[in-house]
């Protein structure tokens, strides 16, 4: 059965590169690993089997509590710890508390689900929040960027639930799936994926092999 690993990182930027026939490939370019193995989750013990990865050093602020856990694993303390699922089945006698996990366990071609917080842009009116037209810009009709009237008449007299208004926007996580890797620079830990991925340049990020395609490989598989 198809594993489903995957790594932390951070996104570096947005670039091009050119494939062997010449085409133009936008990419983003992702720090990814190495991570460190710092807990394994078993279903026996736990009711689920997941791989606890943690990424990047941290050596100041590190609580009593946190420095424990560290410490009971074997491992220097990270600053950003996350598990990653592994399907029914899955076995995981190959990782070990303070294992390595670097960015070659991807290969080009492959997909990869990308998952990150998309930018933070605050508080915004409809018209960019939503997409609303706005009223006309001339001939003195004072109605512009405003959402203007949202009742239902006098019958419901309200406002139904749901309705879309000027609110907080971004700052949210999203999952964008299918992304091809483009390259893979194990010398510096870099991962190139084609499109965009969400978040801001330094946001973290979280790089896994594309559920929906290992799903269907393991159907296949089955079949046979």
């Amino acid at each position: 059965m198809a594993r489903k690993e995957g790594l932390l990182g951070r996104k570096v930027a947005m670039t091009q590169v050119f494939g062997e026939d010449g085409s133009h490939v936008p990419v983003t370019v992702i720090q990814a690993g190495p991570c460190t193995v710092v807990g394994i989750r078993r279903r026996d013990s736990h009711g689920y089997d997941a791989l606890q990865l943690g990424f990047e050093k941290k050596t100041k602020n590190v609580t009593k509590p946190a420095a424990g856990y560290f410490k009971k694993a074997n491992v220097e303390p990270v600053r950003v710890l996350r598990e990653f699922r592994l399907e029914k089945g899955e076995m995981l006698e190959g990782y070990q508390l303070g294992q390595q996990v670097s960015v070659d366990v991807f290969k080009p071609g492959e997909l990869v689900d990308v998952v990150g917080v998309t930018k933070g842009k605050g508080f915004q009116g409809g018209v960019k929040r939503h997409g609303w037209y706005g009223g006309d810009a001339t001939h003195g009709s004072m109605f512009h960027r405003a959402p203007g009237s949202i009742g239902a008449s006098s019958d419901p007299s309200r406002v139904w639930p749901g309705h879309k208004l000027p609110g907080r926007m971004g700052g949210e996580r999203r999952t964008v799936l299918n992304l091809a890797v483009v390259r893979v620079l194990p010398d510096q830990n870099l991962l190139l994926l084609r499109g965009a991925v969400p978040g801001a340049t330094g946001s973290l990020v979280m790089v896994r092999k594309s559920v929906k395609t290992t799903k269907a490989q393991q159907r296949v598989a089955e079949k046979k």
